[in-house]
Formats: C-alpha cells, structure tokens, sequence
C-alpha cells in the first residue's frame, strides 16, 4: 500500500441528501479492501463540519443539497483546508452541467455521473485520489464534450490561473498538456513519446506549476478555456 495511504485505505466521505444514494455508494466502496468510508454528510454545511474533523482523503460531494450546496461546501472546504483539503469529486448528471463548472472552479478535482457503473466510481475515486488522469473517466470525457462551450467561456478557469496559456510553456509541455485534456494517462503520454514516466511526471508537474493549476483537472479546463482544445476534437499524432 502506498505510504500516502492511511491503514484504513483511502478514506471516503459522502455527501448527499438521498440516504438511499449514501447507503449504495457505501456498500459498493466498502466491499474493496483499498477503500473506507469514513463519514457521511446529508448537506454542505455537515459536509464541511464532516470533512474538518475527520480526516479524509477523497469526498463524493452531490450538487443540489438543501441550505448549502455542493459547489459552496466545495469551495469553504478548499478554502479554509488548503493543500490539506481532500479531493473532491462532484456528482451530477447532464442537467447539472453549469454546477460542475462552477464547482471545478471552487476547487473540485474531478466529477461523475450519479447514474456510473460500480467500477466507474471506484477507478474516479483511486484516480482522483491519485491525481493521475482523472479527467480521463468516460463520463468525465462526455461531459466535457457536453460543456465545451462553457469551459471556453472560463467558467472553470481556476481563480489564480492566467486568462490564457502562460508563454513560458516550452512546445512539449503544450504537448503534454494537450495529451492530459484528451485523458492520457501518464504511462500512455510516455509511451507517445517514447520517454519514461518519470519525464512525463516532471512534464507535468511544471504544467500545473506555470499554469498555477491546483491539480491535473483544472490544467485540463484551463486547456479548453484557452482554446488549445476543442470538445470532440481528435488528438493528433505525436510529432
């Protein structure tokens, strides 16, 4: 087990008003010996309660709760928790879209599908918690597709980020970055580059440094939002 893995495996909060919804996610997530749910919240303001107290390292937070909502709870959390803040990943559906890329702006890393497949939820979790790769989720990749027109609009662009692409991004970090926006992980931007994957961790690492991203989703709204990818747009060959 990775060393920033607690004992109990990753630990899981949820945050949601259906009791059903906590009860089916926590069944699903408690059956895999990685993962723990250790909390769960029926509104935004138990979830920041929730998530202060209790040491947590990924949260599935619903959008529409009553009083606080999802997108605020989001932003208090990585506001007043900073780096110390676990990831948060945004559940929603298609007619939510708007709330997603608001709450991608207040901090979120990642989001999915009420409706996903067991397995779904499981790699959304592990990948966010990660920080590998999770805007590469099929539903992630779907929903991007569906918002474009938002993400262009910097409806997401992070709060300290550029307006645009920073310049001092060297060609192959645009490459990598664009990889990144098409959901390559980094075992597959190594292989397209024929480079290990520690090359690819360093290219990485200096994107989301430059563009003042908080962590790969964020870079990857940014890429949108700039226009160095379209929705729907096929990823070309490596040069």
């Amino acid at each position: 087990m990775s060393e920033n893995v607690s004992e109990k495996g990753i630990r899981v909060v949820l945050a949601d008003d259906q009791q059903l919804v906590r009860a089916g996610f926590r069944m699903v997530i408690d059956s895999q010996p990685d993962l723990t749910v250790v909390a769960e919240a029926s509104d935004g303001a138990d979830a920041v309660r929730v998530v202060t107290a209790t040491p947590a390292d990924v949260v599935l937070m619903d959008v529409r709760m009553p009083g606080l909502d999802g997108i605020e709870a989001t932003r208090r959390l990585t506001t007043s928790l900073g780096e110390a803040a676990p990831k948060v990943v945004v559940l929603t559906t298609f007619d939510l879209d708007e709330y997603v890329v608001s709450a991608i702006g207040a901090g979120a890393s990642g989001f999915l599908l009420k409706d996903a497949p067991p397995e779904e939820l499981l790699t959304a979790i592990r990948t966010v918690h990660s920080g590998d790769a999770v805007i590469a989720a099929s539903s992630t990749r779907r929903l991007l597709q569906h918002v474009g027109p938002l993400l262009r609009a910097g409806a997401a662009t992070p709060a300290n980020a550029p307006q645009g692409l920073p310049t001092d991004l060297t060609p192959r970090e645009l490459e990598v970055l664009e990889c990144m926006a098409h959901g390559l992980t980094n075992g597959e931007i190594a292989e397209r580059f024929v480079v290990s994957e520690a090359t690819v961790k360093t290219h990485v690492g200096r994107v989301l440094a430059k563009t003042r991203s908080r962590d790969r989703v964020q870079a990857v709204v940014l890429a949108f939002s700039a226009g160095l990818v379209q929705p729907g747009e096929v990823l070309r060959d490596a040069r």
